[in-house]
């Protein structure tokens, strides 16, 4: 069970196999923070990483893709069936906070983040990447990831690096900040319970 006793265990499991890429990903949104991920992409590893320890997210993905080519469809697809499980593991919101947001530094580096759990798929990021690449990761993949993302979770997230010299920095303090937005916006409040978040009446 999740947090609130009477709300069933916010579990999903899903695979998505296409020409280019094979896809699992499992999430248990009231986890601990616990991850097993291999895409093939270590810097990318490294990122859902830190989505998963600092939203409190246990991760479970596993990606076969066409690296042989470059990474573009296995981060892409990654971010599309994450966006996918975390929206079947979510449901009907009733009882979410909805709106999540998160300030991360590290070092020189400071970024932002804001998502809503709106039902819209809307995406707004402002990040001048110092570098093309980290490792094996090409820093233009870091928006085709959430724009999967958002498409597939119905979220609205703005991303915005505000300061940073260092590529590796800059793209850390992002997803550690989309974690723990993803953290603040899930949880559930006591206090609306059985409620959906919004006047409209449904999301």
């Amino acid at each position: 069970m999740s947090p609130m006793s009477d709300t069933p265990a916010r579990i999903a499991e899903v695979q998505r196999n296409t020409k280019e890429t094979q896809i699992r990903v499992r999430v248990n949104l009231d986890g601990s923070g616990q991850a097993r991920l291999a895409t093939g992409i270590g810097f990318f590893d490294h990122m859902l990483d830190q989505i998963a320890r600092h939203g409190l997210i246990d991760l479970d993905i596993e990606a076969k893709g066409d690296l042989h080519i470059d990474g573009h469809h296995t981060v892409e697809d990654v971010g599309i069936t994450l966006g996918m499980a975390v929206a079947q593991a979510v449901g009907d919101k009733r009882g979410l906070t909805r709106y999540g947001h998160s300030y991360v530094p590290l070092d020189e580096a400071l970024s932002r983040v804001v998502i809503d759990f709106s039902g819209r798929p809307g995406l707004a990021m402002d990040v001048k990447f110092t570098s093309g690449s980290i490792g094996a990761f090409d820093t233009q993949l870091a928006f085709e990831f959430f724009q999967g993302f958002v498409n597939h979770a119905l979220v609205s997230l703005h991303v915005d690096n505000l300061k940073g010299h260092n590529a590796h920095h800059q793209c850390e303090t992002i997803f550690k900040a989309f974690g723990r937005a993803l953290r603040m916006a899930m949880t559930l409040d006591p206090r609306s319970a059985g409620v959906i978040p919004s006047t409209k009446g449904t999301l």
